[in-house]
């Protein structure tokens, strides 16, 4: 019997109204249907009366939870396959304007009960500052969450505008503090990657080069992580690929590719031993 396993994707559309977005909507709903995920962060879906993107993208099996700051119904949500026990909404003002949005799910799923975190990093280029905070927020959001239930797996995704160096990416990847906070979540991509570049925005799409940042260079900035207590993360990458990476016929269904993961539970729970083998 195979062991349990939960897919987690995560994927920015593009706006439906750039780019004859009609015609990669539909290209997205056949992919993303044949991909059978459990969990989806989406990021600029369209969620109106007139048209629920994401319920047409996913069916009627998942339950939708919108990111707060919604513009003209454009924004982020986060869809799952089972059961809710719980959600909770981040929204805090930043200084400068700028506001600090996740939303949380947990869930019964078949790995047991878990927690799924679509976090949102700003996009602007020079706005790393930003990003800093709202990662900061984001996973002190996270951890009142948890509580003391240590044993809890959180899978934390979307799309972070920012890559693997930037500082908002390194704090929440543990390899270093902000505020005089630290955590650590694993990459699923560099679990199964290593220091392959896995770019996600790119030049080699052409919507990037057709789309608002003409002198994109390339970088991996949708993200799918899994949080670590002090032993290591509650759930293993059992793999870790790109998706919508290439045209159906010549249709670019995003400006992004997306990221979809399997994440299962570990051999054994983090902190505690096994029987070792004697040879």
């Amino acid at each position: 019997m195979a062991a349990p396993s939960v897919r987690v994707l995560t994927y920015n559309l593009l706006t439906i109204d750039s780019a004859h977005g009609a015609v990669r909507h539909r290209v997205a709903r056949d992919r993303l249907r044949a991909l059978r995920p459990d969990v989806v962060a989406l990021q600029e879906v369209c969620r109106r009366a007139d048209l629920d993107q994401a319920a047409d993208l996913l069916g009627p099996e998942f339950d939708v939870v919108d990111l707060p700051g919604r513009v003209a119904g454009v924004g982020e949500c986060l869809a799952v396959r089972w059961p809710v026990r719980q959600v909770a909404l981040l929204d805090v003002p930043l200084p400068g304007g700028a506001c600090a949005t996740a939303a949380a799910v947990e869930i019964d799923a078949p790995v047991g009960p878990l927690l799924a975190v679509h976090h949102r990093g700003t996009f602007e280029l020079d706005a790393e500052h930003v990003r800093e905070r709202q990662a900061v927020a984001t996973a002190r959001f996270v951890e009142e969450l948890v509580g003391g239930r240590r044993d809890l797996p959180v899978v934390l995704l979307g799309d972070l505008n920012a890559g693997p160096d930037a500082s908002s990416i390194r704090f929440i990847e543990g390899r270093q503090s902000l505020d005089g906070m630290s955590v650590r979540y694993e990459n699923a991509w560099t679990v199964t990657h290593g220091d392959e570049p896995g770019h996600t925005f790119t030049p080699a799409n052409p919507l990037v080069r057709a789309g608002q940042m003409p002198l994109e260079r390339g970088r991996r900035i949708d993200h799918v992580m899994v949080r670590s207590g002090p032993h290591g993360p509650l759930l293993d990458t059992a793999a870790c690929d790109l998706v919508f990476d290439g045209p159906v016929g010549a249709v670019w269904a995003s400006d992004h590719f997306g990221v979809l993961a399997e994440l299962r539970p570990p051999p054994h729970p983090p902190g505690t031993w096994s029987e070792p083998t004697v040879e």
